[in-house]
């Protein structure tokens, strides 16, 4: 079994980088099998656990953004993050100016979460059109910026759909580092960000700096999705900050705990699930977590609908004389 180097993976023609298992033994189109996933878990080691970190905190946040509304803000912020990527990528080529990728990345994708906290009806706007003109720029100028760095096209393709197999170490530190900083945080303030996020009124009335707490929360989804996206993707970045948590309400409602729970085992499977599907299946690997997502979306949806079922079925008790 050949030994890719991971550092040179960036320059390899672009149908190399579609699906885990090429970097192994050729397939001729076929997928791979368990036996030969586990024989190179050497090589995956870093890319599936890099995912499952991603798809637990992503998972996490993806709670706040879907019942606060926010999934285009999602959408934007992950736009932000490929044009991050092609900004460092532009001015390491042209400027001269050396610009680590991931560091691209957040910093645009704060920049645009910093764009949402401020209070658009003060320009006379809707958040609606905020949203919609930074999903657009970044957007269209993610694929400016890209047309101008040809030597690096492959790279910005992998950075907004997410068709990278192999996962730097530094990439991965960074993933697990902010992974783990957010979720300590988000764990130790649950009760105040939680107040904050959805029942904001009276969370003013007991005192609680909520205008501070929805940035923080907003940061929180901006590194993440930053130093996820330059990881997995911008695509896949996005489905698991918006579909676990889509799914884990639909399964359950009453326990706000547990649908965080949910979501973040949601998002998990979708991640770690959709990396050991591509290798299976002979995939793009952000494609694939992405259809994971989507397909645990589809199931939850089963599932509530046949929890609703149960519900309105008559009893089939015999009436009382």
């Amino acid at each position: 079994m050949a030994q890719p180097d991971q550092a040179q993976h960036a320059s390899e023609p672009p149908d190399s980088l579609d699906s885990p298992h090429h970097d192994m033994v050729a397939l001729d189109g076929q997928g791979g099998t368990w036996e030969e996933f586990i024989a190179g878990w050497e090589l995956f080691r870093d890319p599936v656990y890099c995912a499952t970190i991603a798809g637990f905190v992503l998972g996490f946040l993806s709670v706040y953004i879907v019942l606060k509304r926010m999934v285009f803000v999602s959408a934007a912020v992950t736009q932000g993050a490929g044009l991050g990527v092609a900004l460092a990528f532009y001015s390491s080529i042209h400027l001269g100016i050396g610009i680590e990728p991931a560091y691209g990345a957040v910093a645009v994708s704060l920049a645009v979460s910093f764009m949402l906290v401020l209070d658009p009806q003060s320009f006379g706007l809707s958040r609606e059109t905020m949203l919609g003109a930074a999903f657009a720029l970044t957007g269209g100028a993610a694929v400016l910026v890209g047309s101008r760095i040809t030597q690096e096209a492959h790279d910005i393709q992998a950075i907004l759909f997410g068709t990278a197999v192999l996962v730097s170490p530094e990439d991965f530190y960074r993933v697990a580092a902010a992974g783990g900083v957010i979720m300590v945080f988000h764990l130790w303030w649950f009760r105040g960000l939680t107040f904050a996020s959805f029942d904001p009124v009276a969370a003013r009335v007991q005192g609680l700096p909520v205008g501070v707490l929805d940035s923080a929360l907003l940061i929180s989804i901006g590194v993440m999705v930053g130093v996820s996206a330059r990881a997995l993707g911008a695509l896949p970045s996005f489905a698991l900050s918006t579909l676990p948590g889509m799914a884990a309400l639909l399964i359950v409602r009453a326990h706000l705990w547990t649908v965080f729970v949910i979501a973040a085992t949601l998002g998990t499977l979708a991640g770690a699930g959709g990396y050991v599907f591509a290798f299976l299946e002979d995939l793009p690997v952000g494609s694939s977590q992405t259809v994971a997502a989507v397909a645990i979306l589809v199931a939850a949806l089963a599932v509530r609908q046949l929890i609703l079922r149960l519900k309105k079925q008559p009893s089939t008790s015999a009436p009382a004389d």
